[in-house]
């Protein structure tokens, strides 16, 4: 049976301070819950840190909401999945719509990603989907396939 995941992409909100809070809410929510799902935060990168000593001890897992698939370098702003490791992370979102449609990543650089987080041993969440327009056009299906095969 495939183990269901429930996962918080906190997007470009929470602050640290926001991050110790709503990290504090969610503990004591889950604590002593059992779940028939992996829970797993995505704060921002400043937040990751903080975020994986809050979570030890915890039912809930960290996440990274984006890496580059480049292991060092010169990329200014990127992030590496070994950087992500040594923080804690267990899992990265990769594909997300908005890192499609704003900052025109393609599902070349993705599938690039994702095997760059499998060496590194984090669990990609893959993410897939159509545009509006793409569905009013009628082509869910050949742009998800798409996303699939070639992410």
């Amino acid at each position: 049976m495939r183990t269901k995941v429930i996962a918080g992409n906190w997007k470009m909100n929470n602050d640290l301070r926001g991050t110790i809070s709503l990290i504090s809410d969610l503990k004591k929510e889950l604590n002593g819950k059992n779940f028939e799902a992996e829970v797993i935060i995505c704060p921002p990168f400043t937040s990751l840190e903080t975020a994986s000593t809050l979570l030890k001890d915890s039912v809930i897992k960290l996440g990274a909401q984006n890496m580059y698939f480049e292991e060092s370098g010169a990329f200014t702003g990127e992030v590496s999945g070994a950087m992500l490791k040594s923080v804690g992370c267990k899992y990265v979102i990769l594909g997300h719509s908005e890192r499609r449609t704003i900052f025109a990543e393609s599902d070349q650089v993705i599938n690039k990603k994702i095997k760059t987080a499998i060496r590194f041993g984090l669990k990609p969440i893959f993410c897939i989907g159509e545009t509006l327009e793409e569905r009013e056009k009628g082509i869910t299906f050949n742009v998800v396939e798409n996303q699939i095969q070639n992410g």
